[in-house]
């Protein structure tokens, strides 16, 4: 590998861990406290004020779920096949569908039949633009005043600055795709070729 190379890998390694860690709803005190990393260098690693080491990259790997080569982004072997790493939050299991850091994020979102299916769900506000797609069972969405059930081949998209929240709303699992844009990034659905 090229000396420009490298640099280009190393350069692009605090951009990746910061995108991971927003992904995973994770502070960087929260991170810290998992790797035994200290706050500054964690900071100044996903700035790139610091060069990564295996040292640093080890632990940061494991605590985010992700393979070394994530971190780094290996260069390209031709295959085109991802594997995904499954992770928790919120009590769903999401499945990343999508390897680059920033842009469009892809995930195939799982909810668990729930214990309560009649608790509204909690709303939570933040910068960015979201698609989802039911793939089975029944997803309620609440998006601000809107109280709706989405069920299997039914999409929504909305502005993630409204109040939304999400919840099973069947006896069984519900599996969606949800297509996030943090910076507002809008999916682009076209229903009939154009000139139709």
């Amino acid at each position: 590998m090229a000396d420009d190379d490298i640099t280009g890998v190393l350069t692009s390694v605090g951009p990746r861990l910061r995108a991971l860690r927003r992904d995973r709803g994770t502070t960087l005190a929260q991170l810290s406290a998992t790797t035994g990393i200290s706050l500054s260098t964690l900071s100044r690693l996903e700035s790139g004020q610091r060069k990564p080491t295996l040292e640093l990259l080890l632990p940061l790997a494991k605590a985010h779920g992700v393979q070394l080569d994530e971190l780094v982004g290996a260069p390209p072997t031709g295959d085109p096949r991802i594997h995904p790493r499954p992770f928790k939050r919120h009590g769903q299991t999401f499945v990343p569908l999508t390897r680059h850091l920033g842009g469009l994020h892809a995930y195939k979102q799982i909810f668990p039949a729930s214990p309560s299916p009649d608790t509204r769900p909690e709303q939570r506000v933040h910068e960015g633009y979201e698609w989802l797609y039911v793939l089975s069972g029944r997803l309620r969405l609440v998006l601000g005043e809107h109280d709706l059930v989405l069920t299997a081949g039914e999409a929504a998209e909305f502005d993630t600055r409204t109040p939304h929240g999400f919840a099973n709303a069947g006896a069984g699992p519900v599996e969606f795709l949800s297509l996030f844009g943090a910076q507002g990034e809008r999916m682009h659905v076209r229903a009939r070729p154009a000139g139709s």
